[in-house]
């Protein structure tokens, strides 16, 4: 075909010498427009028909790919593969020129695989996440970790085009720089573990609820790298952890609370020592009003009649008698008012307890679970439960101990014989 064209310049009235240049750079510019009018067809009338036979399709995976731009690459070889097919017919005679455009177009053709290969591996990532396996089975790092492995082939590729080497050589030479290989990767290599580890072993999901007081991260896992993981914290910011550190170092995972059912309410108030006394018939009559407790008083006082009678204890003896208490009673109607509560799990732990007693008073704790495990609304069933025993604690003819206050001071002052109002 170059010969023909050729004879025919010739023909026309230019020399042999005039006829090849032009006749090359001819060439080459209708090649050069050819391959652009492919470039433009595949960008709009095959990628248009793309776009339509996916969105008619009923499965999710081509949305996927098309979303993550795997066709969009793909159509990006065909303007270089018009090139490689017609290239020749310009450079007949040229076998240098010819190998030294045919190099460009493999690199060219190389690096947008990079891209396609990328964006495949995105893509199938992406459809694994939308199955339940993918909570139990993290695949990030090892599609990061053959990311890098294709990007090192690909890398080489290139590389013993450009120094018309063999790849087998270069590989060869690589060997011999193993050392600093491991030095350069040594966080990779040390994250690709530590995400099997994390895997095999079950310790971190996406989704998770970790603690790391060591890196500041408290909220949620959102990505499981190869080298990092992120956790998107409660304030929304995001901290980025080491993900070999979830090997070496401890962190706390919620994820058995949340699939418990309850979170737990642990929390203590302190009663003033001097305020639990043994409750005369006064107190017991007003006590038996209270609906949760009045079963409870009943069935006390029986027990305790028999006893006392049983062991010849008579009248109001304190010392060898068994008395209710206002502190006994309180304890009791705080854990039928928590029985009675809709958002407190009854089916778990469940203790209304004494505390070791300290220079804070009496701590009575309570130890239960909620159903809600949101944190907003477990805060509010807390808050709700500790409100209403603060404020039911006179009635039982008990105080709350807290550190003196200016106010207590105040008072004090004001009850001094003889002191009057400054004012």
């Amino acid at each position: 075909m170059f010969e023909t064209a050729q004879e025919w310049l010739i023909v026309q009235g230019l020399n042999a010498s005039q006829a090849t240049p032009i006749l090359r750079v001819g060439l080459g510019l209708v090649v050069l427009v050819l391959s652009w009018l492919t470039g433009v067809i595949a960008r709009r009338i095959i990628r248009n028909m793309i776009q339509k036979m996916v969105v008619a399709s009923s499965t999710d995976w081509d949305d996927i790919a098309l979303e993550y731009g795997v066709f969009n690459h793909l159509l990006r070889l065909i303007p270089a593969l018009m090139i490689q097919l017609l290239i020749a017919i310009p450079l007949t005679g040229l076998p240098e020129a010819l190998s030294l455009v045919r190099t460009g177009i493999h690199i060219y053709m190389l690096v947008v695989m990079i891209f396609v290969i990328d964006s495949i591996l995105n893509s199938a990532l992406a459809i694994y996440r939308k199955y339940p396996v993918a909570k139990r089975f993290n695949l990030m790092a090892v599609i990061q970790v053959f990311k890098i492995i294709v990007y090192i082939i690909i890398s080489i590729l290139i590389l013993s085009m450009l120094l018309n080497r063999s790849p087998l050589a270069l590989l060869s030479g690589i060997g011999a720089m193993t050392a600093v290989i491991l030095i350069v990767f040594k966080d990779a290599l040390l994250g690709f573990v530590a995400g099997i580890q994390l895997t095999a072993n079950n310790m971190v999901r996406r989704g998770d609820w970790i603690a790391m007081p060591k890196y500041g991260a408290d909220g949620t896992v959102q990505e499981i790298a190869l080298t990092t993981v992120k956790v998107q914290n409660w304030d929304k910011t995001i901290t980025t952890v080491p993900t070999y550190a979830l090997i070496s170092d401890s962190f706390k995972n919620w994820r058995g609370m949340e699939e418990s059912g309850g979170r737990r309410i642990k929390r203590s108030i302190a009663i003033d020592m001097t305020s639990v006394r043994i409750c005369d018939s006064d107190m017991i009559d007003r006590f038996r009003r209270i609906a949760y407790i009045s079963d409870y008083i009943d069935g006390k006082l029986t027990e305790l009649a028999a006893w006392n009678a049983e062991h010849g204890v008579v009248g109001d003896d304190l010392i060898n008698g068994r008395r209710l208490t206002n502190l006994g009673i309180f304890r009791a109607y705080v854990e039928a008012y928590l029985r009675h509560h809709p958002m407190i799990h009854q089916e778990m732990t469940f203790l209304v307890r004494q505390l070791q007693p300290n220079e804070k008073g009496l701590p009575i704790e309570i130890y239960v679970f909620s159903k809600d495990q949101r944190w907003v609304q477990y805060e509010g069933i807390q808050s709700d439960v500790f409100d209403h025993i603060i404020a039911v604690v006179s009635e039982f003819e008990l105080r709350v101990f807290q550190q003196p206050t200016g106010q207590d001071v105040v008072s004090l002052l004001d009850q001094r014989p003889g002191v009057t109002d400054p004012s």
